[in-house]
């Protein structure tokens, strides 16, 4: 059987994945794929994640619970040689080891971009993956805990203080959920008030959310501010050494809890473990057929989509034009994906990705959101309800679609929860702070029945 090998199982590689095995005829070929996670993260919902509309678990889909008939290796790849139809695997434990490939399909996704800012490893949180978002939740939760309990000062206001850099989708969903349940908190904690709340978004460009066009941007820039937010526009962070900020635009002060999400880059992978062809921003040179390489000069059995290659937009009508790293492209990249290299195996022609946007939408907290396709803008409730009916057609699986939607509808009769679970990123605190005793010893603080 001929070895399709899938780099990566996020949407691209999950949907090729997933096309293949529908489509393969049994001794065709075999498909491998391999991820460092289980599971597929549906970055759209995170937001939610971090506003406890949606629980962590259900926007990540399981690669085991729905690729029967795929091999799915736990790794990360570290290296491409395609001279020699190779990648080097390193596992979760083990040695590094070979895997040959007849096919190979590079989906391995952009990681976070991050600059040489003091403290900005330290003290950040991304917004990429599932772990990140609850730990945001997490923190703020935490901090409402800690605030009730201090007079009014430095710490509590330090507590009370968020700050999240990058003002694209990501960013300004993150900001606007946790807004959104941090105002919606303050009825359970009569300890503080909402003037205590410092939210500060922080984007260097003049503008938030670039996909939309500049009025609906600027109406989201006063949307937030009459809310309390502040946005600091046209300015960047300078450091975030032991959670004090400081801005170019001079403006200091400390924050209990930095976000990052100020775009992305090439993986590392692509960009400086391979002997793929790539352009200058570090991404596969991709032709519009997803096939590696140029227009006049493919590589055989080669194939790459989503955030790690430079797909053209021939839908956008402009030579140069590619497409946008969003969810949007790569999970129907990646259904093409399957297809195509199911044409090839076949003898058949393979068809050119074309996709003309459905226009974006975007969540700013809980019953607010803005829409915009062309000329047409909706905002506030009725975007609010059309970004969550997108987005719950969209997620993959009806298993997860009726989860999802089970959690929104329990939360109309009963609200999120508010509960933090810290403590589940120190799990052995507790067993460890008990003592412990050993054999034949009793500890003092510990009854015994």
């Amino acid at each position: 059987m001929r070895e399709i090998l899938i780099v990566g199982g996020g949407y691209a590689g999950f949907y090729a994945a997933w096309g293949l095995e529908k489509k393969l005829r049994r001794g065709e070929a075999r498909v491998t794929v391999v991820d460092p996670r289980p599971y597929m993260t549906y970055q759209p919902f995170l937001p939610e994640v971090v506003a406890g509309s949606v629980e962590a678990r259900h926007a990540a889909v399981s690669l085991r619970r729905h690729l029967h008939r795929t091999r799915l290796i736990a790794g990360t790849v570290t290296g491409i040689r395609h001279q020699d139809r190779t990648v080097t695997v390193r596992p979760d434990s083990g040695p590094d080891y070979e895997l040959s490939y007849d096919v190979l399909v590079v989906t391995a996704g952009a990681v976070t971009r991050t600059f040489a800012i003091p403290g900005l490893g330290e003290e950040a949180f991304g917004l990429k993956h599932v772990e990140e978002a609850v730990a945001i939740r997490d923190r703020l939760l935490t901090s409402f805990d800690r605030a009730a309990t201090l007079p009014r000062g430095p710490e509590r206001r330090r507590l009370l203080t968020v700050t999240f850099v990058g003002g694209g989708f990501s960013g300004v969903e993150g900001f606007g959920e946790l807004l959104s349940l941090a105002t919606a908190l303050l009825r359970h904690y009569p300890e503080l008030s909402a003037e205590e709340l410092r939210f500060h978004l922080v984007e260097a460009r003049g503008r938030i959310l670039p996909e939309v066009g500049d009025g609906p941007g600027a109406w989201v820039v006063r949307s937030l501010r009459r809310r309390g937010a502040q946005v600091h526009l046209n300015t960047q962070l300078v450091s975030a050494e032991h959670g004090h900020i400081v801005l170019s635009n001079s403006e200091e002060f400390d924050s209990g809890l930095l976000v990052w999400t100020a775009g992305n880059a090439a993986n590392p992978i692509v960009h400086n473990h391979t002997d793929l062809p790539v352009d200058e921003r570090g991404l596969l040179t991709v032709r519009a057929d997803l096939r590696v390489g140029t227009q006049d000069a493919p590589l055989e059995d080669v194939w790459a989509a989503g955030d790690d290659a430079a797909v053209p937009d021939l839908a956008a009508g402009r030579p140069g034009a590619h497409t946008v790293p969003n969810a949007q492209h790569a999970v129907r990249q990646g259904r093409l994906l399957a297809k195509n290299i199911l044409a090839t195996l076949r003898g058949r022609a393979v068809k050119d990705y074309v996709h003309h946007g459905l226009g974006v939408v975007a969540t700013l907290g809980l019953g607010r959101g803005i829409f915009q396709y062309r000329r047409l803008v909706i905002k506030g409730f009725p975007a609010w309800l059309m970004h969550r009916g997108y987005h719950v057609l969209a997620v993959p699986t009806w298993e997860r679609k009726v989860r999802v939607f089970a959690v929104w509808a329990t939360a109309v009769l009963y609200g999120r929860d508010v509960v933090s679970l810290a403590s589940v990123q120190r799990p052995r605190e507790a067993f460890v702070a008990g003592g412990n005793p050993r054999r034949g010893e009793r500890s003092a603080d510990v009854p015994v029945r």
